[in-house]
């Protein structure tokens, strides 16, 4: 007879779900995870009460290890590809199946939560766990069902996540023995062979990013959000390295959520309960909204300890750079419960623009935020990755292709719509990269003018000053901003050699046209009408 802990939904038990085990926890509290962790000697605790783990072998995701079944539901809607990789019905059922007998008699930690701050839009999911560590960062990162839902709530989606199953390549139709799979007719993610757990988040992330836009015409967006006293809402999108987190972090606004929303009629909403964050090299002075949410029931992953202590040095990245802090986003004292807003009123495109072409600040027209929006541009530079001298440009469709289940354009055209709809919402480029010369010649934008340029858009304070068009982007130039030398706001001119920055600039502007011939096919006129020139 199984022996059950816990408080469980009477409309779920593990018949439902096909599972027979020994042992079963069920939602079960975050101090309760944390000491069965410590119990079962898969963690330990740091000086200020956080839970660090390893995640093994991996330690970050497996992007060719992420496949999507391919069916009478799914064939004629996923964008297929090297991102969005098809595998087969059978495959999946016959993973399902050695999945579940491999549970049988095993302890297991079940977790029903919700993906989405939006009721109208939120999924209800079922997590599998076989460890008390990685149900703990399913406590933190989804949303935490109240009592009267806990004991209303019916399963929607499954995810089994089961690290120490391996799969067999050439038996099971994986690449390797560690896989990810979503079956959107199942309506379950399988997830084998790494205790990584992003691929739990991210494949959520993937769900949602195919289900809103394609049932409901939500756009889900790969953005942190953040609130004023006005209730006036701020999105910021970008990739890695551009400050996307530093920069939504604001003690002067609310933080609705700091990675993954959806945009509703009259609403942004968050998808998580909680934050993933990056924190190599964290510190009181660099981040402190996040310094100070690594306490108790925070999932510290794969960080080190300075020796015979249990102080963590944030700057050891021997394990990985990929180090992580799971929490609960009530762990940021100005965060909003519930996470949702209204419309936004300013979309900031942030890029790290290491050839200094870029305007520190510009205004985008419709047809020019969807054209960036589709680009995703930023650039890597030297030191970053072995093997890169000098800077290279990085195109991510949307600022995430690699979570987008439909084609980029499907996105772009779904943004449009919006802006279409709400016309008094602005959407600005930033630049937090060089200015006066490329990587290596100039020097980089002060993080203290970047934030003076969006406080003074959130404010209003660009709404009435005089804009010129960048000769070869076409977006508009402010040629004033508070608290900013109105030399920095016309890169060119901090340039010694301006003639050098004209052919900088078309060269930039080329491998714009470059990348966006993949989507030249399916791209509207107006959207193409926003690329840059590539002649003066």
């Amino acid at each position: 007879m199984e022996l059950e802990l816990g408080t469980k939904s009477p409309f779920i038990d593990i018949t439902h779900l096909g599972l027979l085990s020994n042992k079963i926890n069920w939602n079960l509290d975050r101090s309760t995870l944390t000491q069965q962790t410590l119990k079962l000697g898969q963690g330990r605790l740091n000086d200020t009460g956080a839970l660090c783990v390893s995640t093994g072998k991996f330690t970050g995701r497996s992007p060719r290890d992420k496949f999507i079944v391919k069916d009478s539901y799914t064939a004629n809607a996923i964008d297929w590809g090297d991102i969005n990789i098809p595998i087969a019905e059978h495959v999946f059922d016959h993973l399902y199946a050695k999945m579940i007998n491999f549970l049988t008699e095993k302890e297991i930690w079940i977790r029903n939560c919700f993906a989405g701050a939006h009721p109208n839009f939120r999924l209800n999911v079922t997590v599998v766990n076989t460890t008390p560590w990685a149900n703990l960062f399913c406590s933190n990162l989804f949303i935490v069902p109240s009592e009267d839902e806990l004991h209303n709530f019916q399963q929607e989606w499954l995810i089994l996540q089961i690290p120490e199953f391996l799969a067999n390549p050439g038996v099971d139709g994986t690449r390797q023995e560690n896989f990810t799979i979503v079956s959107f007719s199942k309506k379950t993610i399988l997830i084998g062979g790494s205790a990584y757990t992003g691929e739990i988040k991210k494949g959520i992330f993937s769900v949602l990013n195919f289900l809103l836009p394609y049932h409901h015409n939500v756009l889900p967006m790969h953005c942190s959000a953040n609130e004023g006293k006005a209730e006036d809402v701020a999105l910021f999108f970008g990739l890695s390295g551009t400050g996307k987190t530093t920069l939504s972090a604001d003690s002067n606004r609310a933080l609705i959520g700091d990675d993954e929303h959806g945009w509703a009629d009259g609403s942004i909403f968050n998808f998580e309960g909680g934050c993933y964050a990056k924190c190599v090299d964290l510190s009181p002075e660099k981040e402190p909204e996040i310094f100070a949410a690594v306490k108790e029931h925070t999932l510290l992953e794969n960080t080190s300890f300075f020796p015979d202590s249990n102080i963590v040095n944030y700057a050891d990245s021997s394990i990985t750079e990929n180090t992580r802090a799971a929490y609960p986003i009530g762990h940021i004292k100005n965060s909003k419960n519930p996470s949702l807003g209204g419309n936004p009123k300013n979309i900031f495109f942030l890029t790290c623009d290491a050839f200094g072409i870029l305007p520190p600040i510009s205004k985008l027209t419709k047809e020019q935020a969807m054209y960036h929006f589709i680009s995703g541009y930023t650039a890597k530079v030297a030191g970053t990755e072995i093997g890169i001298i000098e800077p290279q440009t990085t195109f991510s469709a949307c600022f995430g292709s690699v979570f987008l289940p439909l084609h980029p354009i499907k996105y772009a055209k779904l943004l449009g719509e919006k802006l279409e709809k709400h016309p008094d919402v602005n959407v600005w480029l930033i630049n937090t990269g060089w200015t006066g010369g490329p990587y290596g010649i100039g020097k980089r934008i002060s993080l203290k003018y970047t934030r003076a340029m969006i406080n003074a858009a959130i404010n209003g304070d660009l709404n009435e000053v005089e804009y010129i068009p960048h000769v070869i982007f076409g977006v508009l130039k402010p040629q004033s901003c508070p608290g900013v030398p109105s030399e920095y706001l016309n890169p060119r001119n901090t340039w010694k050699n301006t003639e050098s920055y004209d052919q900088r600039a078309l060269s930039l502007a080329q491998l714009f046209i470059n990348n966006f011939k993949q989507f030249e096919d399916k791209a509207t006129d107006e959207i193409l009408s926003a690329a840059p020139k590539t002649v003066l």
